[in-house]
């Protein structure tokens, strides 16, 4: 586990990171976390005495990551931009789970399996949650089906969700 100081940051203008809340983690940290490692990963341990689990570091360059802090969790740490924050981490290696229901639709469409097994594990998180967040079999069957579907034509996430509202509007 590290153990280091840092202070809060929020970026200005940064692209899709605009107005993010977050903590640098230096490439010298990151490499003791998870050495040789360029891409995301995720993390557990503690921001001041706040205990955190399955919390993803984004690289920004030059070996150099950033933990985002959504409101939610600064809530919970009771701090915002300028405030020093003592965080402790280690790299969290527990397995993201998926829908067993999604999982074995996927089975039958080879291809959505195989572009649905090269995204990111948050990424295939996401697809999870959602699918299991539906209130109804018949959403969640509904969703399923997006998802298997989109992801057969090698579509993503966000791609999915942007053609169903537009479906929506043209019924």
């Amino acid at each position: 586990m590290v153990t280091f100081k840092t202070t809060i940051q929020k970026f200005g203008s940064q692209g899709e990171k605009t107005g993010w809340n977050h903590i640098l983690i230096p490439a010298a940290i990151a490499q003791k976390l998870k050495p040789n490692n360029k891409k995301s990963f995720r993390v557990e341990g503690k921001l001041d005495e706040t205990t955190i689990e399955k919390v993803a570091l984004l690289p920004m360059g030059g070996g150099n990551f950033i933990m985002p802090l959504n409101t939610t969790l600064r809530k919970k740490i009771h701090k915002r931009k300028g405030d020093v924050l003592q965080v402790q981490l280690e790299e969290d290696k527990r397995t993201l789970e998926i829908s067993a229901e999604f999982m074995e639709c996927l089975h039958d469409e080879p291809q959505a399996l195989k572009h649905f097994m090269k995204l990111p594990p948050s990424h295939r998180s996401y697809y999870s949650k959602w699918i299991e967040s539906a209130k109804t079999e018949q959403t969640k069957a509904k969703r399923i089906a997006l998802a298997v579907n989109a992801l057969s034509k090698g579509g993503d996430f966000g791609e999915m969700i942007r053609m169903e509202k537009q479906n929506r509007k043209t019924l």
